[in-house]
């Protein structure tokens, strides 16, 4: 399905208080910025340590049910 901006406007219409705050922070990360935000350089190494203190899970190892 290719959604139109007007099915996408409907939608966030439709969207109740409680998970507006939740939609907002799926579609903010579609908006390209030209510089990484503070919160996101800092996640992004902590993530990298973790990586390489070999803590981090695969996939595929993930019971997803």
């Amino acid at each position: 399905m290719n959604a139109t901006r007007q099915q996408l406007h409907t939608l966030v219409d439709i969207v109740d208080e409680v998970g507006l705050d939740t939609l907002y922070n799926v579609m903010i990360r579609f908006i390209p910025e030209d510089d990484p935000l503070p919160d996101e350089i800092a996640a992004h190494a902590a993530a990298m340590d973790e990586f390489r203190r070999g803590e981090t899970v695969s996939d595929a190892d993930i019971n997803w049910d």
